[in-house]
C-alpha cells in the first residue's frame, strides 16, 4: 500500500490513492487537477523515503471535487464581573481533494 505524508495549509495529511481529504482553501476550480509538491514522506514498493524536510522530486496528484465551507464554530468571549460578552460564528472555507496518484520521484504518473 503506497501512501504519503503531505503538508498543505499548515497541516499534515496522510494520503493514499483513492482517498478524499478536506484541506484549507486552495484557489482552483472544481474539477481542476492540482499538484501537491510539499511531500514529507513517501512509502511504496521500494521502501520508505523520509524528506529533509521534503522528499526531492516527490509529488501528489489530486483533483478538486468541491469548494465548500466547514461546519460553523462559535467564538464566545466572556469576562466575569464586567458584563462583557461577545458571540461570533465562523465558517472556514475548505477544499475537498480526491487523491489520484503519488509520484515518488520526478517520473511521470502511472495511472
Amino acid at each position: 500500500m503506497t501512501y504519503a505524508i503531505i503538508e498543505t495549509g499548515g497541516k499534515q495529511y496522510r494520503v493514499a490513492p483513492g482517498d478524499r481529504i478536506t484541506v484549507e482553501k486552495i484557489s482552483a476550480d472544481e474539477g481542476a487537477s492540482v499538484e501537491l509538491d510539499r511531500v514529507l514522506l513517501v512509502e511504496g514498493d521500494d521502501g520508505v523515503r523520509v524528506g529533509d524536510p521534503l522528499v526531492e522530486g516527490a509529488r501528489v496528484l489530486a483533483e478538486v471535487s468541491a469548494q465548500a465551507k466547514a461546519d460553523k464554530i462559535i467564538v464566545f468571549k466572556y469576562k466575569s464581573k464586567v458584563r462583557y460578552r461577545r458571540k461570533q460564528g465562523h465558517r472556514q472555507q475548505v477544499t475537498q481533494l480526491d487523491i489520484k496518484a503519488i509520484v515518488p520521484d520526478g517520473a511521470a504518473a502511472r495511472e
